[in-house]
């Protein structure tokens, strides 16, 4: 018996992670957005882990609509190769400088 396969997407050649689709950044971009921003509004800073570049990329990204949103820059700073911390000035790990900044990768 033969079957049609809807709504099925190719694994990429290695077995590394499928990306996710236009709609599903969306989601995550909105999770992130509220989460890390209701913590950052708390206390000042959020860690969050990123074990890709892609996800490093996205939290850049929740940095920057952070940053728009408050009228309030939200720096970025890599605290080791599988975390990232999100931070307003005065909170950065490398002191009141708040660290990298947005405009590079973390």
């Amino acid at each position: 018996m033969t079957r049609e396969l809807l709504n099925v997407r190719l694994l990429p050649a290695d077995d590394g992670p499928t990306p996710l689709t236009d709609e599903e950044e969306r989601r995550c971009q909105a999770v992130l957005f509220g989460e890390l921003g209701d913590t950052i509004a708390g206390r000042g800073w959020a860690r969050y882990p990123a074990y890709t570049p892609e996800d490093r990329r996205r939290l850049v990204g929740v940095a920057a609509r952070l940053t728009a949103h408050w009228g309030q820059r939200v720096y970025v700073e890599a605290e080791d190769p599988t975390r990232v911390r999100l931070s307003l000035a005065g909170y950065g790990i490398t002191g009141t400088t708040g660290g990298t900044g947005i405009t590079g990768a973390a």
